[in-house]
């Protein structure tokens, strides 16, 4: 892992010069965006938040330390300028000192593109990036953000084609080279190139072992491509790897969750959820609570018994209620409520994003209304046992779903919530849609135990139908 920093000649040597004379904060903007790109927090530099802080006081007035600060808060998408007044005036001052710095246009780009996403313009803050990637391809900040953002969005070609057309300007003795491996693979696997994305996952891993995001990426193959005992067998056997990445384990433990959740086995999710993703979600971190509130949610639709573990997930969901950052967290954070039979909480969640709808604005605002909203709705017509309402309202946007964001595995939720939906509805249409999504499901993907069953239980309650 890359750990000789660089201070302000080595910044200015690689074309991408920093506004600062301070040695440290250069060197501290270094460890936090290595930090940021390896998903982890290195203990010899006391982790990426306290590295922020020794950022920021080597240079108070340093702009890009506070555009890598407010980005980072942005890409975390737990906290929003419309409801955090100290995370706007956070993005206030940078915007501020950026006027009285005499800054590079590279770096006022940098100013303007995280404006542009607190703003709710994300699709507008990325085209800053790529304006910058343009003329500075191995800009990683500028590369990584608009990576995370792209995900976020559901720009999966975007993801993909990024990173490759940036790949040949990079060499390998550069700092940080390895990382774009893992993230072009993701790239490819999000677009079903499932043999390059494994390639390119593996070579990254070759160059270090230690890269989360390229471990993710080879889950995801393995998920797309049912090699459930495969996956199983690489995470149980590279744990002492990817586990140093503290802010991505969380997320490759669901993956390591869903491969026995596919297999029917069950107890094998449990003990994952209780030993690893239970823990971990108390972290606050968004990332973790979407795996959560995922996975006991598709366990629950195995007909298995969670017990209480809702209850804690829920606690930590209820802050964000209100926030409507994505609405893919929305949709997560809703099952949170609904989980922990919190009814009350529930109205006024969905109470709140229809205001949002109403009164909001940005992106996520029009996705909201277009996609959010309806799959909100069918969520809470399930959790109420209008199963014929929650197909009626999640049918029709099974193929904009992937606007609002998040992995083909995370978007799994819906097609595996409509699907049961329609196999508890009164409406024998419905029960056709089931069989036909299921049809579906099977050609996608041959070795689907989980279809399997499915399938099953469709003629089991319909077959005569």
């Amino acid at each position: 892992m890359h750990k000789n920093w660089r201070d302000c000649s080595q910044w200015r040597h690689e074309g991408l010069p920093l506004s600062t004379t301070s040695n440290e904060a250069c060197k501290m903007f270094d460890a936090v965006l290595t930090q940021y790109v390896g998903w982890y927090d290195d203990p010899s530099v006391g982790g990426i938040e306290n590295c922020v802080s020794k950022m920021l006081e080597a240079d108070p007035n340093f702009v890009m330390g506070q555009v890598l600060s407010n980005g980072l808060e942005l890409l975390g998408t737990g906290r929003t300028t419309r409801l955090d007044t100290d995370f706007q005036a956070s993005l206030d001052k940078m915007i501020v000192q950026a006027d009285r710095t005499d800054l590079t246009g590279r770096e006022r780009k940098h100013v303007n593109a995280v404006k542009l996403w607190a703003d709710g313009c994300t699709t507008k803050a990325c085209d800053v990036w790529e304006d910058i990637l343009v003329e500075y391809p191995t800009d990683m900040l500028a590369l990584k953000m608009a990576h995370g953002s792209y995900f976020y969005l559901g720009f999966q070609p975007h993801m993909r084609d990024s990173i490759a057309r940036v790949m040949p300007h990079w060499k390998e003795d550069m700092p940080l080279y390895s990382y774009l491996m893992g993230m072009h693979s993701f790239g490819l696997v999000e677009t079903n190139f499932y043999k390059q994305a494994e390639e390119a996952a593996r070579k990254g891993l070759n160059m270090n072992s230690k890269d989360a995001w390229a471990t993710h990426a080879l889950c995801h193959v393995l998920e797309m491509m049912g090699r459930q005992n495969e996956g199983i067998s690489f995470l149980s056997t590279t744990l002492a790897d990817w586990t140093t990445c503290g802010m991505l384990a969380c997320h490759n433990f669901w993956h390591w969750a869903l491969y026995h959740i596919e297999k029917g086995e069950h107890a094998g999710a449990l003990d994952i959820y209780d030993g690893q993703v239970g823990p971990r979600v108390k972290s606050g971190a968004m990332y973790d609570i979407v795996d959560a509130t995922s996975l006991l949610y598709r366990l629950e639709m195995e007909d298995i018994n969670v017990g209480d573990r809702w209850q804690d997930v829920f606690e930590i969901c209820r802050p964000h209620i209100d926030d409507h950052i994505l609405s893919f967290n929305d949709v997560h954070i809703l099952t949170g409520c609904m989980g922990a039979k919190k009814k009350e909480i529930t109205d006024k969640m969905m109470e709140s994003i229809r205001e949002f709808v109403s009164n909001g604005q940005g992106h996520n605002n029009d996705i909201t209304r277009e996609v959010g909203l309806p799959i909100c709705e069918a969520f809470q017509a399930y959790n109420d046992g209008h199963f014929d309402r929650a197909v009626d309202l999640m049918y029709p946007v099974r193929y904009k779903i992937v606007t609002i964001g998040g992995s083909n595995a995370e978007r799994d939720l819906f097609n595996l919530f409509l699907i049961n939906a329609a196999l508890k509805s009164k409406d024998k249409t419905h029960h056709r849609i089931a069989r036909q999504l299921l049809m579906e499901r099977k050609a996608l993907k041959e070795n689907a135990p989980m279809t399997d069953r499915l399938i099953a239980r469709a003629v089991a309650l319909h077959g005569d139908e």
